[in-house]
């Protein structure tokens, strides 16, 4: 009797474990395509942020008068010392150190916030992304390849029409690096190896497996794994388990929508449930989004702070208008209301003040 049941017996444990692990299994990848999505999500939002930021400040910079005047007399030694006045000023405010250049119409460089070397170069032949501008006055905001993979923010400078030039805004992906490491995700930015021949300043950069590592601080306990794993594997999978890390991948498009390489996420397997998806919305937030939970409070707080904001432009246009005598007191009343702004809203004010006297390209 024994005999005749006991195989029945293994074959039924045999299908109930069968199923289980499958189950099992099935669950697993949820959990982490649930996780993909969210650092997908989350990717999006932080680079639609450098944009915005970026085209912000650069449709500033397109309408400030000396920028424009330099443009249209062609004088680039006036261009650059306006530029880097304005950056460097922009530094010593907010600690934000962004990279300026503006381009002549015809794509060549005019002017950059870094330097004054590469004035008169033209940069057609290493940037397809200007060839948009052939038929559009519209700014621009994109992933593109060129001497350097980067987020570039392009807008044109205009007078009655007519394109002067280009103020463009030069974004890497160090801040979005760091917001992923600091939430225990390894982020690589890889530029397909095609770009290589006319991505010069990249030459040096750390190659794996047909790709280019764009980002400048990335963690490179990685690398190792990253060498040894099977792109074309993980294109199809879209996930991978290698040993004790998942690696997550995306692709990287420009403008255009082509393929210019990979973003990839590397995280420990012990971190895993940290980003599993919960049953209620609020773990939702503090797992993964605590960025996004604070600017909804920011947005809130924002309508209560925007008529501050209008008063505190209307105080800084006073400043010409206050007797010597008064002058200590407005400054303390200034400092005061100044120390409550973030850095971004700093910038704002900065940009808007006028801060280039064309008298002598000083910022004041």
């Amino acid at each position: 009797m024994l005999k005749k049941v006991l195989p029945a017996f293994l074959l039924i444990m045999v299908v109930l474990l069968y199923v289980l692990f499958s189950i099992r299994y099935a669950i697993q990848t949820q959990d982490v395509n649930v996780i993909l999505d969210k650092f997908l999500l989350t990717l999006e939002a932080q680079v639609q942020r450098e944009k915005m930021d970026a085209m912000k400040m650069a449709i500033s910079l397109s309408k400030n008068s000396a920028l424009v005047d330099a443009l249209e007399r062609d004088d680039e030694d006036f261009g650059y010392k306006v530029l880097s006045n304005i950056t460097r000023e922009i530094l010593e405010n907010t600690n934000i150190n962004i990279r300026v250049q503006i381009l002549t119409s015809d794509y060549h460089i005019f002017a950059r916030s870094w330097d004054d070397i590469y004035t008169g170069m033209p940069l057609e032949d290493f940037r397809s992304d200007l060839e948009y501008f052939k038929h559009n006055k519209t700014p621009r905001s994109s992933i593109e390849t060129g001497r350097l993979l980067s987020i570039k923010t392009t807008v044109p400078v205009l007078k009655d029409e007519k394109v002067l030039g280009f103020v463009e805004i030069i974004g890497f992906f160090d801040t979005i690096t760091d917001f992923f490491k600091n939430m225990g995700i390894d982020f690589y930015v890889l530029m397909d190896d095609d770009y290589l021949e006319r991505a010069v300043f990249m030459q040096e950069n750390e190659m794996l497996s047909g790709y280019v590592v764009a980002n400048r601080n990335y963690n490179h306990n990685n690398i190792g794994l990253l060498k040894n794993i099977n792109f074309t594997t993980l294109k199809r999978d879209r996930v991978l388990r290698v040993r004790d890390n998942y690696v997550f991948y995306e692709t990287m498009r420009n403008g255009n929508g082509d393929a210019i390489g990979v973003f990839a996420f590397v995280l420990r397997q012990k971190y895993l449930n940290y980003f599993k998806e919960e049953q209620d919305e609020a773990s939702f937030f503090i797992n993964l989004t605590k960025s996004s939970l604070y600017e909804i409070v920011q947005n809130k707080e924002q309508e209560n702070l925007s008529k501050e904001f209008i008063d505190m432009r209307a105080l800084l246009q006073l400043r010409e208008q206050i007797p010597k005598e008064q002058m200590e007191g407005y400054k303390k009343e200034l400092y005061e209301k100044l120390d409550g702004y973030t850095k971004e809203e700093l910038m704002e004010l900065l940009l808007e003040q006028k801060i280039i006297k064309k008298v002598d390209g000083k910022i004041r």
